[in-house]
């Protein structure tokens, strides 16, 4: 007998009308349970139209999404849209109760029959994000990305099977992005909670997911690991998304000594490596961006532009002759 799929939409399609249609079309996945899959895409590809339909919050034009065997019911079939084993996290944190403290914030999503198992409960998530030394602030007293952690916080701690995030940190500081990527993860680990995520920033996904599901214009284009996806995207699309590649016509590429066979030529600037062999250096540096810990190159010659990663800081100078070499390439 075959095993129940856990969360799985099938062939679901959503459309908008309008001068530029949108939405989902003929959409088939299989969400992995205890892992968290990231749905990147452009702007208007679909991506939050997928995960409300896998919430229940939109009801498919055709197809269906179901969850353990049963159909999710929409919002025309359910008085409270979204499945009572799910629940979902935006950008927006309109339903704060802003003039309550953090504490308060999260315990009341739990009943009061058991105080104790209560305070006990809510401890827990508020330790495992961090968040004990915010737990007797108003909420109205947080920055964006304190509430977003609030909101967070009370999505999980009624323990749902799968925890639905759309663009989640937008609102998050960068110097804690990294950390509140961490404590989900760690969840993740520790509970089996199955994390479905919209996002369109590539370190994020890169660093978080499990499993990435690739969507243009409302269609699945590929799937795969972060790691497999970025180092061998099927699709250009897909190559663009994840980082800040050079893409290069036929004769621009001939420029950096490669011979293609197909018509766009795609090179990551972490795979060139620069040289100051007298002989081959024929590149200018046009621009030196810094960017912390290391540069940006952006070269110039005959016409090719190319941004290579530079780790040692100051070695260049605007007006530089470097040479340089390609480790690898793709080809689309």
């Amino acid at each position: 007998m075959a095993e129940t799929p856990f969360l799985q939409a099938n062939s679901v399609s959503r459309t908008y009308g309008g001068d530029q249609p949108s939405g989902v079309k003929q959409i088939s996945l299989d969400i992995t349970p205890g892992k968290i899959t990231a749905i990147i895409g452009e702007s208007g590809s679909g991506k939050s139209t997928l995960l409300r339909l896998l919430y229940g919050l939109l009801s498919p034009d055709t197809g269906t999404v179901s969850f353990k065997g049963e159909r999710i019911w929409g919002p025309e079939e359910k008085l409270i849209p979204g499945h009572d084993a799910m629940k979902m996290v935006t950008q927006h944190t309109d339903d704060l109760n802003l003039f309550a403290r953090v504490w308060d914030n999260v315990a009341a999503q739990l009943p009061s029959t058991n105080v104790k198992l209560k305070e006990e409960k809510t401890e827990q998530v508020l330790t495992q994000l961090n968040m004990m030394q915010l737990a007797y602030k108003r909420v109205a007293d947080l920055s964006g990305g304190e509430k977003q952690r609030v909101a967070i916080a009370r999505a999980i701690i009624t323990r749902p099977e799968v925890l639905l995030l759309d663009e989640p940190f937008n609102q998050v500081d960068t110097s804690f992005r990294e950390g509140l990527q961490h404590d989900i993860r760690q969840i993740v680990k520790e509970t089996g909670l199955t994390v479905v995520m919209v996002s369109h920033d590539p370190a994020e996904v890169l660093s978080m997911a499990d499993e990435l599901i690739v969507l243009k214009q409302g269609e699945i284009v590929e799937t795969g690991h972060p790691k497999t996806l970025y180092q061998n995207p099927l699709n250009l699309y897909t190559a663009e998304l994840l980082t800040n590649c050079n893409v290069l016509t036929v004769d621009e590429a001939k420029v950096c000594g490669i011979e293609a066979g197909k018509e766009t030529v795609v090179i990551y600037p972490e795979w060139i490596r620069l040289n100051n062999i007298l002989k081959t250096s024929k590149w200018a540096v046009k621009q030196v961006l810094f960017k912390g810990f290391y540069e940006d190159l952006i070269l110039e010659h005959n016409g090719a532009i190319l941004r290579v990663v530079n780790d040692e800081s100051g070695k260049y100078t605007e007006g530089d002759m470097v040479g340089l070499k390609i480790k690898k390439w793709l080809e689309y």
